[in-house]
C-alpha cells in the first residue's frame, strides 16, 4: 500500500472533509457492516458532484497511471462507487472501459464484467475507498479469473489498516491511494473539524477499530 504523494494526500484530505464527504463524529460512531464503530464516515461519491474537485482527483490519478502503470491498456471500476471516475479516468486516457459487479446480474447474460473481455489485456482497476480490501480484491480476482492481467489498484482514500496491507500483499495487488487517515487528520486538527481530544479518540480508533469504544 503506498500513498502517491503527501502533498497531494493532504490536499485531497482537506478537499474531501470541506465538502463533508469525510464526516467525524466519535461522540456519535457510525456502524458499518461489520458491526464496527467508527467515528468517519467517507462518501467520496460527494465529490462527483463537485466539477473542481472531481477533476482534481481524476488528474491526480491518471498521473499516477502514467508515471507507475504506463502499460495499461484498460480501465476497469469497482462496483458502484469506483464506476463514474473510473469512466472519468478511461475517457482522459482514451482507453477501454469496464466495470466489475458485485455479484453477477440475475438476467440475460448473467455478467460479473460489464464490458468487453479481452483476456490478457493490461487493466488497471478503480476504488473509491479501500478499509479491508474484501470486495476490492474479489473485483481482482474476478478479473483474473476472465483473463485479465491486473497491474494495480488506485483508491481515491483508505483507513490505512495492517489488514488491507497484508490482504494486497498476499494478492500480489500494488494498491495506490491518493490519500489516506493519517493524511486527514492533520488537516482535519488544522481546519476545526476536531480538537486535541478528539484527536486522540481518532487515533487510538485507528490502532484497534474492532474494539473501539469512544
Amino acid at each position: 500500500m503506498e500513498i502517491f504523494n503527501k502533498r497531494i494526500a493532504a490536499e485531497i484530505a482537506s478537499k474531501l472533509l470541506e465538502i463533508e464527504a469525510i464526516r467525524l463524529q466519535p461522540e456519535k460512531p457510525f456502524t458499518w457492516a461489520s458491526g464496527w464503530k467508527s467515528p468517519i464516515y467517507c462518501d467520496n461519491r460527494l465529490s462527483l458532484s463537485f466539477p473542481e474537485i472531481r477533476s482534481l482527483i481524476k488528474n491526480h490519478l491518471c498521473t499516477i497511471i502514467k508515471e507507475k502503470f504506463p502499460s495499461t491498456e484498460s480501465i476497469a471500476g469497482v462496483a458502484t462507487a469506483g464506476i463514474p471516475q473510473g469512466a472519468l479516468i478511461a475517457e482522459e486516457l482514451n482507453l477501454p472501459f469496464l466495470y466489475v459487479r458485485s455479484k453477477p446480474k440475475g438476467h440475460g447474460m448473467e455478467n460479473m464484467i460489464e464490458g468487453k473481455v479481452t483476456p490478457g489485456q493490461k487493466v488497471v482497476v478503480i476504488e473509491d475507498l479501500v478499509s479491508t480490501g474484501g470486495s476490492s480484491l474479489k473485483a481482482v480476482q474476478d478479473l483474473r479469473n476472465a483473463g485479465f492481467e491486473v497491474l494495480g489498484m488506485l483508491a481515491i482514500f483508505t483507513y490505512g489498516f495492517e489488514l488491507a496491507k497484508s490482504n494486497f500483499q498476499e494478492a500480489k495487488v500494488p494498491l495506490v491511494c491518493l490519500s489516506d487517515y493519517s493524511s486527514m487528520l492533520p488537516q482535519a486538527l488544522a481546519n476545526d473539524y476536531i480538537n486535541d481530544e478528539t484527536l486522540a479518540s481518532l487515533v487510538e480508533w485507528r490502532k484497534d477499530p474492532a474494539s473501539w469504544n469512544p
